[in-house]
């Protein structure tokens, strides 16, 4: 009889090792492939974190300009008008001095409510005279000019100023203390407090002397002098 071919693939050792081969190189090139794409996806993250990044610091500063431009401004003060009676026979009680000040709100957006504005005239380290200016609001971009008397406190204080007055050497020191509070878009802020102060020139006339302008707009105080931001005195 003829025998049977068998249908068995035949046993080689060669084919073995080529399989054997043939898997290590495929697993060798394959490897590098995870590698890669986690670089992929760090280097891709990295960028989004960066655009985040620059995404809030453009809002950041997109908000910083819109707070600055509806930062309200000080409202300004100035002595527009002082003047002083120049005769020395008159009784303690009935003598005062008479100022105007002008106070100007510059702000487009904001109203202005202004407590109690307390005024001092000093004469050297002196007070003079005292006055207070009672609350009130200001509309925006307006001007409000107050005229009152403020009374003397010491006659022979007085006496001093009236004798600088007759040589035209008188100089009043003007101090202003108060707090105000801003309406922006119906919304009232904090109070903010206000010291101010200047230096008025009288001539002998016992009225504001000066060539140029006879105003004197009140600037910030120094530091004695903000003291008086306590603003409790009696009148």
């Amino acid at each position: 009889m003829l025998a049977l071919p068998s249908c068995s693939p035949p046993f080689s050792l060669t084919g073995l090792f080529l399989a054997i081969t043939l898997s290590s190189s495929s697993t060798k090139m394959s490897s590098p492939c995870p590698n890669f794409t986690d670089e992929i996806f760090t280097s891709e993250a990295r960028s989004f974190y960066v655009w985040l990044l620059q995404i809030f610091s453009l809002l950041a500063i997109l908000a910083f300009c819109i707070w600055l431009s509806l930062r309200p401004n000080q409202p300004s003060f100035t002595v527009v008008d002082l003047s002083i009676p120049t005769s020395n026979n008159i009784q303690n009680d009935s003598i005062s001095l008479t100022y105007e000040l002008e106070i100007q709100n510059s702000n487009q957006d904001s109203g202005v409510y202004y407590d109690d504005i307390l005024m001092k005239f000093f004469f050297g380290q002196d007070v003079v005279a005292d006055d207070v200016i009672h609350s009130f609001y200001q509309g925006k971009d307006k001007t409000h000019r107050i005229r009152q008397d403020a009374k003397a406190k010491d006659m022979r204080i007085w006496s001093g100023v009236v004798r600088a007055v007759a040589n035209a050497t008188a100089q009043l020191k003007v101090s202003l203390a108060t707090q105000v509070r801003y309406k922006t878009w119906g919304k009232k802020s904090k109070h903010h407090g206000m010291n101010l102060e200047g230096v008025v020139p009288l001539g002998s006339d016992g009225k504001i002397s000066g060539k140029k302008k006879k105003k004197v707009k009140l600037h910030h105080a120094s530091g004695k002098r903000k003291a008086f931001k306590k603003h409790k005195f009696k009148v």
